[in-house]
């Protein structure tokens, strides 16, 4: 956690450190009160009883005060070279007058042994540098650009504006923290930029295999809320559509993936059930995703499925960064 804090620090008077202590016995409420003392125009500690991420993301939107909110997990830090180009750019919007909701910015899989340290770039996908609305025709996200919560920087006023609810004691909410804005924001904008570090490798990682076969309940609740959210509220513009449409996409392959990396009857049959629900809750959602690339990869039957299956599995540990 100093290591996120410290890293955070760089940004001085310019930010609002909100160091989320979520019940927690590791230390964190002590090292948030330290903060806290040595930068008291900095860092503000918030105590809470414990309900976990989400409902720590929530603590901090709910305490912000700042014009524009990210959040950065205590594993993770943010890069020293891209930071002060990423304020820079945000304080230029403030003093210009400009309206903007969403910046996004590439991040870095920091992962635990690997030598060549992968970056989600929005190149080519995305213009840069300028203020761009969803109608834009140059906003052609490839498949392998998949914009997470370690690339967005909200304003805060759209998070409040969706009076945005995650639900406690659930991992992979940050999911739902990437979608459900999405319908508030107007304006956005790219800058090319490696400003966050997603460190990957800690045992017991909410992205570690077994620890999310363990956790597929919590997976499947996520899936759940994002097929009825997109099915209740399918925006009429073309661009954030594909946005959404394409990250249900990947939320349901992923979980396929990890209920076929199980292989226990129970989980294969938690996939089907995730399935069904689609089906059940919009029949013309299900048949779309069923019929998208990862849809049919993940549902053809027989050995030629199963192999294709672990074909995609594979692939889906490269793109979404699972150990």
């Amino acid at each position: 956690m100093a290591k996120c804090i410290e890293s955070a620090l760089i940004g001085g008077e310019d930010v609002e450190i909100i160091v989320v202590d979520d019940g927690s016995t590791d230390g964190t409420a002590r090292i948030a009160d330290d903060y806290a003392a040595k930068y008291p125009t900095i860092v503000k500690a918030v105590h809470k009883e414990n309900g976990g991420h989400g409902d720590a993301v929530c603590a901090g939107i709910s305490h912000a005060t700042g014009k524009y909110f990210k959040v950065v997990d205590s594993d993770d830090w943010l890069d020293k070279r891209a930071y002060p180009k990423v304020l820079a750019t945000l304080k230029g919007v403030i003093e210009r007058g400009e309206d903007l909701d969403l910046l996004i910015s590439n991040y870095i899989y920091d992962k635990v042994g690997r030598r060549y340290k992968r970056v989600m770039r929005y190149d080519g996908g995305l213009p840069e540098n300028e203020i761009i609305t969803w109608e834009d025709e140059r906003i052609r996200l490839k498949m392998d650009q998949y914009v997470l919560m370690h690339s967005v920087i909200y304003k805060t006023e759209v998070l409040h504006a969706c009076k945005l609810e995650l639900p406690k004691h659930t991992f992979y909410v940050d999911n739902i923290y990437v979608c459900k804005p999405m319908l508030f924001v107007k304006t956005l904008m790219y800058l090319n930029v490696d400003l966050y570090h997603y460190f990957i490798g800690r045992e017991g990682q909410s992205v570690n295999e077994q620890t999310m076969i363990k956790r597929i309940d919590q997976q499947l609740l996520v899936d759940r809320i994002l097929i009825e959210f997109l099915s209740e509220n399918k925006p009429e513009i073309k661009n954030l559509y594909k946005f959404l449409f394409k990250y249900l996409d990947m939320m349901m392959c992923v979980t396929s993936s990890i209920c076929l990396a199980g292989k226990t009857k129970e989980l294969l049959q938690k996939r089907k059930d995730i399935w069904a629900f689609a089906k059940e809750t919009d029949k013309d959602l299900y048949k779309e995703l069923k019929k998208s690339f990862l849809g049919v990869t993940m549902n053809l039957p027989g050995s030629v499925g199963r192999f294709f299956s672990r074909t995609g599995y594979r692939i889906t540990q490269k793109l979404f960064g699972f150990n």
